[in-house]
C-alpha cells in the first residue's frame, strides 16, 4: 500500500527522522493559508499524487507549462499556483499519457539545499537483509542512474540477528563524500529510517532527493513509503491512510474478492491460478507477439463466485481485446473454473476471443462444462497452443 508524500513524513517525523515544516492543502485558500504559518521567504508547492517525477511532469490542459512541485515567494503567489494545480490532471513518466488528477497539495517550507542525495532502504530478496541504497546522484530515478553510473550506487546491508548499527551510517556516509557535521547527522538520519522501516512495517522507504543544507544538516526533502500488505492486518492505523482515489477501480474491486490483480497495459486478459503459472502465461502471451492486459491470480481455492468477479473485473479493461484462461487443478477444481467462466460470460455478454486452457483435478468435467456452454469458447490442449490461439483470435476480430 501506498501513501502520499505528506502523510509518509508525518510518520517519519514520529520516528526521529527530520523533515521540513509544512500543511497539506484541499484548496486555493487553505494553500495560501498553510504558507502564512511557514517560514518563508521560499514556500514549494507540491501535487500530491501516487507517482513520481512529479516537478518533471506536465499538466494536461497546459503542457508547456510548469510541472507538479513548484517553489512561490509569498503566499499569495503559493495560492495562485494551488489553483493551477488542484482539479487539473498531472501527467509524469509513472502516471502514464492518462494522467492523475491533483485532489490535494502539501506547501512546505523551503531550505537551503548545499547537495542532494539518494537513499533508501528495502528487504533485499537475495539476502533477505534489509538494506540500504545510496547514492550521490539525488533527484535522478535511481534505474537510471544503476544503468549508467552503477558505481555510484552505494550498498548496506543489515544482519537482522545483529540489527543496524554506527558502522553502517558511517560506511554510507564515507562513500557519499560526507564528513564532520554532516556524516554525524547523516548517521541519525539512517538509524531513525531503519527504526521505521521495521516499526512499520514497510516494503520500502525511498528518500530522493535527500538534502544536506548549508548548516550541514540532512533533511528528507521528499518521502516515498510503501507498506507490505501482508502485515497491514497489524496496523490498522496506517490502513486509514489509504488514498483509494489514487488506486486502480479494478484492483480495489479485486481486493473484495481476495484476488491478486495487478492492471498492465496490453490487450490479453489474463485469469490463470498460482503466480508462477501467472508469469509463465504473460511470457507466453509476450513471446506470440502480444502483451498481457493484467496479472491475475485467482487462487488455489478459488469459489464460483471469486472465478465469476474475476472475469467480470478483467472484461471492466477497455483495452482487453482477448481472454485466455490458465488453470491448473491442484487444489483448486477445474470445473468450479469452467462453472465460473460460463456464469461470468453469460452475465456480461462475452464479445471479445476467449481461449481456455485446463488440467489437473476434475479437468473432463471442467471441458464438458464449458463444451455444452453454447458460448463461443475455444479450448486448447497446452499454454502454447492457448497463446497461439488467442493471440491468432484477436489479430482475425481486429
Amino acid at each position: 500500500m501506498n501513501i502520499h508524500e505528506y502523510q509518509g513524513k508525518e510518520l517519519l517525523k514520529q520516528y526521529g527522522v527530520t523533515v521540513l515544516d509544512g500543511r497539506v492543502a484541499w484548496t486555493p485558500e487553505e494553500a495560501e493559508a498553510a504558507a502564512t504559518k511557514l517560514s518563508g521567504p521560499v514556500y514549494v508547492v507540491k501535487s500530491q499524487i501516487h507517482a513520481g517525477g512529479r516537478g518533471a511532469g506536465r499538466f494536461a490542459d497546459d503542457p508547456n507549462g510548469k510541472g507538479g512541485v513548484r517553489l512561490a515567494r509569498s503566499p499569495a503567489e503559493v495560492r495562485a499556483n494551488a489553483e493551477a494545480m488542484i482539479g487539473h490532471t498531472l501527467v509524469t513518466k509513472q502516471t502514464g499519457p492518462a494522467g492523475k488528477a491533483v485532489r490535494r497539495l502539501y506547501i512546505e517550507a523551503g531550505c537551503d539545499i548545499a547537495r542532494e542525495l539518494y537513499l533508501s532502504v528495502l528487504v533485499d530478496r537475495a539476502t533477505g537483509f534489509v538494506t540500504f541504497v545510496a547514492s550521490t546522484e539525488g533527484g535522478m530515478e535511481i534505474e537510471e542512474v544503476a544503468a549508467k553510473h552503477p558505481e555510484k550506487i552505494l550498498r548496506a546491508a543489515i544482519d537482522p540477528a545483529s540489527g543496524i548499527s554506527g558502522f553502517h551510517g558511517r560506511k554510507l556516509a564515507a562513500g557519499l563524500g560526507l564528513t564532520g557535521k554532516q556524516a554525524s547527522s547523516f548517521g541519525k538520519f539512517v538509524a531513525a529510517i531503519y527504526k521505521a522501516f521495521l516499526a512499520l512495517d514497510c516494503a520500502i522507504i525511498e528518500i530522493n532527493p535527500l538534502v544536506v543544507t548549508g548548516a550541514g544538516d540532512v533533511v528528507a526533502l521528499d518521502a516515498k513509503v510503501s507498506f507490505d500488505d501482508n502485515a497491514l492486518f497489524r496496523h490498522p492505523e496506517l490502513e486509514k491512510l489509504r488514498d483509494e482515489g489514487e488506486e486502480d477501480p479494478k484492483e480495489l474491486e479485486a481486493a473484495k474478492f481476495e484476488l491478486n490483480y495487478v492492471a498492465l497495459d496490453g490487450n490479453i486478459g489474463c485469469m490463470v491460478n498460482g503466480a508462477g503459472l501467472a508469469m509463465s502465461t504473460m511470457d507466453i502471451i509476450k513471446l506470440y507477439g502480444m502483451a498481457p492486459a493484467n496479472f491475475l491470480d485467482v487462487g488455489g481455492s478459488a469459489t464460483k463466485e471469486r472465478v465469476t468477479a474475476a472475469f467480470k473485473i478483467i472484461l471492466s479493461d477497455p483495452n482487453v481485446e482477448g481472454i485466455l484462461v490458465n488453470i491448473f487443478g491442484g487444489i483448486m477444481r477445474c470445473d468450479i473454473i469452467a462453472e465460473g467462466v460460463v456464469s461470468a460470460a453469460r452475465d456480461v455478454q462475452l464479445s471479445v476471443p476467449l481461449v481456455v486452457r485446463l488440467a489437473g483435478t476434475n479437468v473432463e468435467l471442467g471441458k464438458e462444462i464449458l463444451a455444452k456452454s453454447g458460448l463461443p469458447i475455444v479450448a486448447a490442449d497446452n499454454l502454447a497452443d492457448a497463446a497461439e490461439k488467442i493471440v491468432k483470435a484477436v489479430r482475425e476480430a481486429a
